[in-house]
């Protein structure tokens, strides 16, 4: 191997942030950054479906037909989406992908995951969704958030049902379910 080639494998192994290819949404290369931030061994990933990372069959579909139209256009496509991690507790990362095939986009993908460290954090919760998501993950009623927060029981019961059409869940349970929300950060 010529030094160029070495560095490049180097620097693709050190990277601060996770690296992957995919191939048919399949995992056939990552580094060892990517296989450590979701508590994996690289040999545990690699020939894996990126299904096994999704809280769910329906997310792993859901997160696709999002980004494939995007895909499909430009070549490319970000977001902010929580992956599982190997213990079941979810993570926030900030996603990248550029398809290596413009006919077929997912046939062939290099992927860039970076942590976000507050795990809340995410594209389509405001402030005040964090909040409210955060208290019914620890088992709290409207009218006991609506204390904590100050606020109207009839507001907490607003917000609840935006988060409730947001992430297409049927009951609080369903919603904390769908997050694979395991707790707040502390």
């Amino acid at each position: 191997m010529d030094n160029v080639t070495t560095e490049m494998l180097e620097a693709f192994d050190a990277a601060p942030i996770g690296l992957a290819v995919s191939r048919h949404r399949t995992l056939s290369s990552c580094n060892l950054t990517f296989a450590s931030l979701l508590g994996y061994s690289r040999s545990e990933l690699l020939g894996q479906s990126f299904r096994m990372l999704y809280p769910s069959h329906a997310e792993f579909d859901r997160v696709r037909d999002i980004g494939l139209v995007t895909m499909a256009q430009t070549g490319a496509y970000s977001d902010e989406r929580m992956m599982r991690q190997k213990d079941g507790v979810p993570k926030w990362f900030r996603f990248r992908a550029r398809t290596l095939a413009p006919d077929d986009p997912l046939s062939h993908l290099v992927l860039s995951f970076a942590p976000i460290r507050d795990h809340l954090d995410g594209p389509r919760l405001t402030k005040r969704e964090r909040e409210v998501l955060s208290r019914l993950s620890r088992g709290l009623t409207s009218k006991e958030i609506a204390r904590e927060l100050e606020l109207s029981p009839r507001t907490i019961e607003d917000v609840r049902a935006r988060l409730l059409r947001k992430f297409e869940a049927k009951n609080t349970a369903d919603l904390l379910r769908r997050m694979s929300y395991a707790r707040p950060s502390g």
